[in-house]
């Protein structure tokens, strides 16, 4: 027969880490670790759906976070039948220890129907020891000046205050019980704030490829918080569980006390109401769910705004391109579009004749920044990026990266997006007032840029020649 540690230890390696049961149809992942079929198919989100073996959906492992395949899945034999195994000598433990208590209880009861030192029956009780007696003990100097009664007298007041005992207990255990479910709840929650936080993280580093360091920092301080929480929380769980086995055992003991016979239920009666009057169920401060890991993604755009800053350049707009409703500044550094058209009957091959655009020509690897302004053109709207030096000029062209044209929309008021086909809204929090154009040929990149916070906003794939 297996000692008890190591029954422990089998039980443990036995347990799925999800449900903490022991796993029932235990099924292996290619990381090695092992769940209930049922419980990893919930994690899954596949409820009771049969397993398609060339499925290739990828998920996390729940405890080591390794990527696995859904058609991965293996029926774990051998966990199970250890776990079998493992269940039969628990319940060959566990009729041991019932008949070893059932032993103890006939002894006691062979011990409490006579008195130990004048081996008579014990038909009364002493008010002031709180002890069964016999009529010996009762006429001797121990007992003398004594209140006794007989048992049958003395029971039923013991009784009711045994049951107001076992009340006041059953209070204190769906207190207990409701802590517990408010612990895995704060449990639960707090798993659920962590992952919201870490999924935001990865999120906004997602188009950061030079922070990445940074953002492994950050999900390693974020890693740690979780981990000190949570182990504050399942201790507290811990104690939880542990004052609600002593409840149940102290109910237990009063119940089969008020059930048993009299000369039982009295027998150091008091002393059983004095140990459950000393029970308490501790009240523990509710810890603080607010996750204290911060990430101010902006602030690490600074680097980012200074090396693009080192690729900047003026662009000068060309008046020979521009749509004829447009009227570039004497600097050239700046267009309105005006009422009256502009060199409407101008020949030239590259203006623009029917969408309002104008061109500045800049080398393959730039940077620059265009004021868009915050009320200028707000309902009409605006086109900003970068078009291929051969784009259709004299016909109505839908602009897209397939046309030629790598660019972001004001079409509404708030409604930003990013002009691929179909469009991509941007769904942006704060308009951008002066927007960031970085052109790289070489790449193969146009990323776009909110130039006031440094922010990333859109990343096209890029131009396959010289741009304008």
């Amino acid at each position: 027969m297996a000692s008890a540690t190591t029954s422990k230890k089998m039980r443990e390696e036995a347990t799925c880490p999800i449900c903490l049961q022991l796993m029932a149809e235990p099924m292996s992942i290619s990381c090695g670790h092992s769940y209930c079929q049922a419980c990893l198919l919930s994690f899954m989100g596949l409820a009771s759906s049969p397993l398609r073996q060339q499925d290739t959906e990828t998920f996390s492992c729940p405890q080591c976070r390794a990527p696995f395949q859904r058609g991965s899945l293996r029926p774990s034999k051998q966990l199970g039948n250890l776990i079998a195994a493992l269940r039969e000598l628990e319940q060959e433990q566990e009729l041991e220890q019932e008949q070893e208590q059932e032993q103890e209880q006939e002894q006691e009861q062979e011990q409490e129907l006579f008195c130990q030192e004048h081996r008579e029956r014990l038909l009364l009780f002493c008010e002031d020891e709180g002890q069964l007696i016999c009529w010996r003990c009762e006429r001797g100097l121990r007992h003398k000046g004594h209140t006794t009664s007989l048992v049958e007298d003395a029971g039923p007041s013991y009784q009711e205050q045994l049951q107001e005992a076992v009340r006041k207990l059953r209070q204190l255990e769906e207190e207990c019980t409701s802590q517990k479910a408010f612990m895995a709840k704060q449990i639960a929650e707090w798993n659920e704030k962590i992952e919201a936080r870490s999924q935001k993280i990865q999120e906004d580093f997602k188009n950061l490829h030079s922070c990445l360091s940074k953002e492994k920092r950050y999900l390693q301080i974020l890693e740690s918080e979780k981990e000190h929480t949570l182990r504050r929380l399942r201790e507290r769980e811990a104690k939880l569980e542990q004052q609600s086995r002593e409840l149940e055992s102290c109910i237990l003991e009063l119940e089969e006390r008020c059930q048993g016979s009299a000369q039982k239920m009295l027998q150091d009666v008091k002393g059983a109401l004095s140990r459950s009057q000393a029970v308490r169920l501790e009240t523990q401060k509710v810890l603080s769910l607010e996750v204290q890991t911060e990430c101010d993604v902006p602030e690490l755009y600074f680097d980012l705004r200074k090396r693009l800053r080192s690729h900047q350049i003026s662009v000068t707009l060309d008046p020979e391109t521009a749509h004829p409703e447009l009227i570039p500044s004497k600097d050239q550094r700046q267009v309105t579009r005006g009422g009256c058209p502009q060199g409407a009957g101008d020949p030239s091959p590259q203006r623009f004749t029917v969408s309002p655009c104008i061109l500045g020509f800049m080398p393959w690897r730039q940077y620059f920044k265009v004021d868009v302004g915050e009320g200028v053109g707000w309902d009409v709207g605006w086109d900003v990026g970068v078009c291929l030096e051969s784009v259709q000029r004299f016909v109505e062209t839908l602009q897209k990266p397939e046309a030629g044209f790598w660019a972001l929309r004001l079409c509404a008021r708030d409604s930003y997006q990013a002009l691929t086909w179909p469009r991509t809204p941007l769904g942006l929090k704060k308009p951008p007032l002066v927007g960031g154009v970085l052109m790289d040929c070489e790449v193969g990149v146009v990323s776009f840029y909110n130039a006031t916070s440094g922010s990333h906003l859109f990343t096209f794939p890029g131009p396959p020649s010289p741009a304008s």
